[in-house]
């Protein structure tokens, strides 16, 4: 069987001694036993069975990262119903459409908080993490009256059942449900398995990505299937403080992470002076010349292997302390990883292992390997997924883990699964001699900021075209911290104001009653009120109208940069 319930099951057959989680309590880390969980799973899943929850059903999760919306996750796979994830940081309205598109007949949700968010939604079944022990009290005296319906349950679900949703972001509308099968999450987690050594049975991982989030879901299942213990983190805020406490041995990660680290440690060189300055820069150059020898996969000689261990004692090991002094590898994804971060950490003998992949298909198609990397790239293909290029350059991706197609989307759907076999990403890039390939550009308009968040443009720009003086906006944010604009006056709505009002601060309370309707992640921090309109003589938008957006970019390269200069 290729189910997740079949993982589940097969994890809990290998009897494992190590703690297969740990949580924060009372200012410390509990250890979660693997039989703890699974006597939590089997309740919960007896508890959805007596609300008459059953095969196909779907079920929202409006948690932050923890231990019980990873409990909930298996317990919905046990009986085949389909776990809808919602961020904690959506909007209310972003709430109700997900659980009201997916058909959810309940919702897990964080707290009252989140409650407040579905109300509109009104689902049958609704949870907090503080009453899920109550569902659990049913499923006891579920399974003492039926002590098989379990067992049953599973052997109805098949490989191509549905899994889970996820919802993506789009450029336009709303957004779209990646159909997720049980095999697609199944053979997505043994294509990482056969990649040796990036992840072992002894590993601590501290888990703070998104669970809603393609990639975080994928290291919770890894979890289950390679037996690793997973340290749930749910305020990211806090990672500083918790990385010497769990001391992990993997982190998976955004770049935004990194550069604050990279910042941080860079700030803490520079400020140095004197004898210690100079030993510094004597580490760094020794840790130059070692990661550019095993980055071409060269020996080190004994010689300058002594002087490794000695800047790790002096310098280096004074960096990884800040990460929990055992980590073996970070591996980032969510967005792009500038070459230069890791090729700093590599000097300091941290490596971080980029990768690549997409929500529809099921997380990964390329990754750097712990013994098989190149900087700047995001890795060679995972063992049994192909990945080759278009004349056009973009990137197309075949293999067992390509999902199903969006959900009640026909013609979204026809765009990325064109019927030639292939799942066409929207994304360019170039493959190496050596198979390592390079995202060199975005076919799609979706931004990913350097925290990982896909930030669908339109939309906002759509919002902020409503402010009666904007003619037009675009929205900025690609690898960037946080998310900025680009604005241009409608000059007649301008000439209707009062000679005494002043524009700029009018402009400055729309854009903060926009951001009010926004995620978080989705407000705008800065923007910018251009001179002049963008047009179609200097090429910046199409007959239609539609925005050119890098050739708006170019034109008002300064103005940009601006944005982010501080």
């Amino acid at each position: 069987m290729r189910t997740i319930w079949s993982l589940w099951q097969d994890a809990l057959a290998e009897k494992r001694t190590n703690p297969a989680y740990l949580v924060q309590e009372g200012g410390g880390w509990r250890d979660v036993s693997q039989q703890e969980a699974a006597t939590a799973v089997d309740e919960l899943a007896h508890g959805l069975l007596s609300l008459g929850v059953k095969k196909g059903d779907a079920f929202g999760i409006l948690v932050r990262t923890r231990l019980e919306w990873v409990l909930f996750d298996f317990a919905l796979a046990q009986i085949g119903a389909v776990a809808a994830p919602i961020y904690t940081s959506s909007t209310p309205a972003e709430c109700c459409y997900i659980l009201e598109h997916s058909k959810a007949v309940g919702c897990l949700v964080e707290d009252g908080e989140q409650l407040a968010k579905i109300k509109a939604a009104r689902p049958e079944h609704v949870y907090t993490v503080e009453t899920l022990h109550e569902l659990r009290g049913l499923g006891r005296q579920h399974a003492a009256a039926d002590p098989d319906a379990l067992e049953r349950t599973r052997a109805e679900i098949d490989d191509d059942d549905l899994f889970t949703f996820i919802y993506t972001s789009g450029t336009t509308g709303p957004p779209k449900a990646c159909m997720i099968l049980n095999r697609n999450y199944y053979d997505m987690a043994g294509r990482i398995d056969e990649i040796e050594s990036f992840f072992l049975p002894t590993d601590v991982m501290l888990l703070y990505l998104p669970l809603a989030h393609n990639f975080g879901r994928l290291m919770h299942l890894l979890g289950a299937r390679l037996g690793y213990t997973i340290a749930f983190l749910r305020d990211p805020r806090q990672i500083g403080e918790v990385m010497p406490q769990v001391r992990p041995t993997v982190l998976p990660t955004v770049p935004r992470v990194l550069e604050k680290v990279h910042t941080a440690v860079s700030a803490n060189f520079a400020a140095a002076t004197g004898v210690k300055r100079r030993l510094i820069d004597w580490a760094l150059a020794v840790g130059k010349e070692v990661s550019e020898l095993r980055q071409r996969q060269q020996p080190v000689p004994a010689g300058l292997a002594l002087k490794h261990r000695f800047a790790d004692r002096l310098v280096y090991s004074k960096v990884k302390a800040r990460l929990g002094g055992r980590l073996r590898a970070a591996i980032s994804g969510g967005a792009p990883l500038a070459k230069e971060l890791a090729e700093f950490f590599h000097v300091l003998d941290i490596l971080i292992l980029e990768g690549y992949g997409q929500t529809e298909e099921t997380t990964a198609s390329n990754v750097n390997q712990p013994n098989r990397y190149k900087f700047g790239t995001v890795g060679p293909a995972i063992p049994g997924i192909e990945v080759t290029t278009a004349e056009d350059g973009e990137i197309l991706i075949k293999g067992p883990t390509v999902f199903a197609g969006y959900f009640d989307d026909e013609e979204a759907t026809r765009t990325v699964l064109p019927g030639d076999g292939w799942l066409h990403t929207g994304d360019v890039g170039l493959i190496d001699e050596d198979g390592f390939l390079t995202v060199t550009d975005r076919k799609k308009d979706i931004i990913v900021t350097a925290g990982g968040k896909n930030v669908s443009p339109q939309n906002i720009e759509n919002l902020l075209k409503g402010i009666p003086w904007v003619s037009q906006a675009l929205v900025v944010g690609d690898r960037r911290p946080s998310v900025a604009a680009l604005l241009t006056l409608d000059e007649d709505e301008v000439a209707k104001l009062d000679g005494q009002q002043d524009v700029q601060a009018l402009i400055e309370q729309a854009v903060a009653d926009v951001n009010e309707g926004l995620a978080h992640f989705e407000q705008i921090r800065r923007f910018e009120i251009l001179p002049r309109d963008f047009s179609a003589e200097k090429n910046e938008i199409t007959p239609t109208l539609k925005l050119k957006r890098r050739v708006v970019e170019q034109n008002f390269a300064p103005q940009l940069e601006a944005l982010y200069r501080d």
